[in-house]
């Protein structure tokens, strides 16, 4: 049984999420390990909240409640979402785990040990108004090196570059807003990833059909300017997992926690600990390749804005600690999803937000337009007008109206159970050729995981189905050849099974409704489409079921667009 393991960028504790993070990761993520699972794999999905940081301490106190407490509650907020949207993770961890404290200081020990940690002075921006160190997200300003406004101390979201602090334009507090900064020295780790540049070329070269916009992102921070810097993984924080080497305290480290960004994809691993330790299983077979995980193949997803930290800074620390750790096969990115003319955003609260868009439609609505418009090879508008045309055409029309008529029909002339009719004839036999073309390049989008292709191929199998019934019209049929009818109709229920099987990846609850409807939620992955499509015999049992998809009104349409238009309060 072939063994995939797959991660999802792993969402920031503060705030509910909006549906551009949703697309940029999880949702794509889920979309794949539910395929390979129904494809006879063995899954490991892991996902988890990113808990440490200024942003979390922040947010607390916003909130009024201790930063331990508060990342509790979001962590449940976000896994009740998670579930909302049927993210199907086999664990849904937290980067404050105990496993993660214990492998994060394990690994910091291995690359001290392995002469890749530097202890350095620096200065660093201190913010009088607010009376701390300020970490390089929380200090905004002009980027030097596209002119966008608000980039951030570490990165600038616009064009990618890393940055310093210093670097910026301009700079100010984004907690306070003030300018009244000043430089002061403070000592901290730096991971010397200049000394790993040429493994990390190397590695990244030996990748085979990563995306373009993966390899590009990584190359440009490998060979841009002075090429890969060294990287602080400490900061001056009370929230976080505390600086030590292993189980022995860090001399001169004392106060100090590591730097989020080194400790959070250490989470991926650690999640799969906790995972293990939830359910008795072994987690070092799909982490490490001296107790099995030379047979695993990782994916990982996330939008490309974390691409360099996936690329260069984990493999870094992976490759780093000289210890047999599995590392990323295949790096699917992503562009971004933007909000009817301006740009997703939490901080400013624009856009649908995970619960705002659960609180209208049911998550399958969301899932189809979100996975069929993904952000694959360019940024993807999301608008409402859009939304609806795509959600009522694609899901109403065109697969929903076809479990009703074919239901429907099926209970008013033969009863609720599978006629039986007579043979396959020509037109039967060219809908299952069609059928089977599909389905193999549906696979085939699936496996290389090009989603856009993939889901306007399944869109296509469900077309195929609706131009045989509109031809065969078994409904006039049946005034002359009442078993001729009988046939049109039983394969329209298999057709039913058959879209359901291949549908369940993109739309869960859709695709189990269809197979609890036809008596058969069972039903594995079509290895050959005749037989498929003959599973259900006659006299076998179905229901009619409840409408699959209401259409969205022009009234619900206006309403929304209204609704959301502002910013979140």
């Amino acid at each position: 049984m072939p063994r995939t393991l797959i991660t999802s960028a792993i969402p920031y504790i503060n705030g509910i999420k909006h549906l551009g993070n949703l697309i940029g990761s999880q949702l794509p993520a889920d979309l794949y390990a539910r395929y390979v699972r129904a494809r006879g794999h063995e899954v490991m999905f892991i996902c988890a909240t990113d808990e440490h940081g200024t942003p979390a301490e922040l947010a607390a106190k916003k909130a009024g409640k201790p930063v331990a407490e508060y990342c509790a509650e979001m962590w449940q907020v976000q896994k009740d979402l998670a579930d909302g949207f049927r993210l199907s993770f086999d664990h849904f961890g937290r980067s404050s785990s105990p496993q993660n404290h214990r492998l994060t200081q394990h690994f910091a020990g291995r690359l001290d040990e392995a002469g890749l940690i530097e202890e350095r002075s620096e200065r660093q921006v201190y913010s009088k108004a607010d009376g701390r160190f300020l970490p390089d997200r929380y200090i905004e300003g002009t980027c030097p090196n596209c002119g966008y406004e608000r980039a951030r101390g570490d990165q600038c979201e616009n064009c990618t570059k890393q940055l310093d602090p210093t670097d910026l334009i301009a700079p100010r507090s984004a907690i306070s807003g003030s300018t009244d900064l000043e430089v002061r020295e403070t000592k901290h780790l730096y991971l010397l990833q200049s000394k790993l540049r040429d493994r990390l070329d190397a590695w990244i070269d030996g990748q085979e059909g990563w995306p373009v916009l993966t390899t590009s992102i990584a190359k440009k921070w490998l060979h841009d300017g002075d090429g890969l810097q060294d990287r602080g993984i400490t900061r001056d924080l009370d929230w976080g997992i505390p600086v030590r080497k292993g189980d022995v305290p860090w001399p001169g480290m004392e106060g100090k926690v590591f730097y989020v960004w080194f400790d959070a994809p250490i989470e991926y691993i650690a999640g799969t600990a906790e995972w293990a330790d939830a359910t008795g299983g072994d987690w070092e077979r799909w982490w490490r390749a001296d107790k099995g995980a030379e047979d695993v193949r990782y994916v990982q997803f996330m939008g490309k804005d974390n691409v360099p930290f996936h690329t260069l800074s984990f493999p870094a620390t992976i490759l780093g600690s000289g210890e047999p750790w599995k590392t990323v096969d295949y790096l699917k990115s992503f562009n971004y999803l933007n909000y009817d003319g301006g740009q997703f955003s939490t901080s400013q609260g624009r856009g649908v937000f995970m619960d705002q868009a659960l609180s209208i439609l049911p998550a399958d609505y969301w899932r189809w337009w979100l996975l069929s418009h993904v952000p694959e090879s360019s940024d993807t508008e999301f608008t409402w007008a859009r939304f609806q045309a795509d959600v009522n055409k694609d899901l109403a029309d065109v697969l929903g109206n076809f479990v009703s008529r074919v239901t429907k029909f099926c209970r008013s002339k033969f009863g609720e159970a599978v006629p039986e009719g007579g043979a396959w004839g020509e037109a039967e036999r060219a809908l299952v050729a069609r059928l089977a073309e599909g389905l193999t390049r549906y696979e085939g989008h699936m496996d290389a995981i090009e989603i856009r292709k993939a889901a306007a191929e399944l869109r296509g199998l469900w077309v195929a189905g609706n131009e045989y019934l509109q031809e065969a019209a078994p409904w006039s049929t049946f005034k002359t050849d009442p078993d001729l009818a009988a046939m049109q109709i039983r394969l329209g229920l298999n057709l039913i099974r058959f879209y359901a099987v291949l549908s369940a990846p993109f739309i869960p609850d859709a695709a189990q409704a269809m197979l609890r409807a036809m008596g058969d939620e069972g039903a594995g992955w079509p290895d050959d489409v005749d037989d498929a499509l003959a599973a259900l015999g006659p006299g076998h049992a179905f229901a009619v079921p409840e409408v699959l998809f209401a259409k969205i009104t022009d009234a619900q349409r206006e309403e929304w667009e209204a609704r959301f238009a502002g910013t979140r309060a």
